[in-house]
């Protein structure tokens, strides 16, 4: 460091990598069959239509928010990103049946730690559909990659500064 060097801006936060949660189809948000999600409401983002039943963490981060029927999970990152998983749509009617939950709210969690575990034939036995929207509530920008399926623990989009 020179004799000016206190003079220099902080570095800027790194952008992390974001990887999917959950292995499935993707499909834009705003394709999606909720008029929530897909008018983006809720923030940009996409959505998983699962073929797996395991959901994980896509960053380090803290658990905001873990709904008790186990169908959404609020998580942020250290640098203030937001996200939220929304596991099927209407599964909260299904009051906790078909997830076993594996974290709480207040957790801390590390990319790819599970944060539930879910019945995929429990969740359409009941007549409600796996799509599982991931919206960045803090207003994150992003561009996903260019993939028509989604694998849990892989990259799946680019954060845009």
């Amino acid at each position: 460091m020179g004799l000016f060097g206190w003079l220099k801006k902080a570095p800027e936060i790194k952008k992390a990598e974001f990887v999917s949660p959950a292995t499935g189809k993707i499909i834009p948000v705003d394709q999606g069959e909720d008029e929530t999600f897909a008018s983006k409401i809720l923030g940009d983002g996409f959505a998983v239509e699962l073929t797996d039943g395991e959901v994980i963490a896509p960053f380090d981060g803290e658990v905001t928010a873990a709904f008790p029927t186990g169908h959404a999970y609020g998580l942020k990152r250290e640098d203030g990103l937001e996200c939220l998983i929304h596991i099927g749509l209407d599964t909260v009617e299904l009051n906790g049946s078909g997830f076993d939950v594996k974290v709480k709210q207040g957790d801390q969690v590390k990319q790819g730690q599970v944060l539930v575990k879910v019945d995929l034939d429990q969740v359409t036995g009941a007549g409600k559909s796996l799509v599982s929207p991931v919206v960045f509530s803090s207003g994150a920008m992003f561009t996903l990659l260019e993939k028509e399926f989604a694998v849990k623990g892989e990259e799946i989009l680019r954060l845009e500064q």
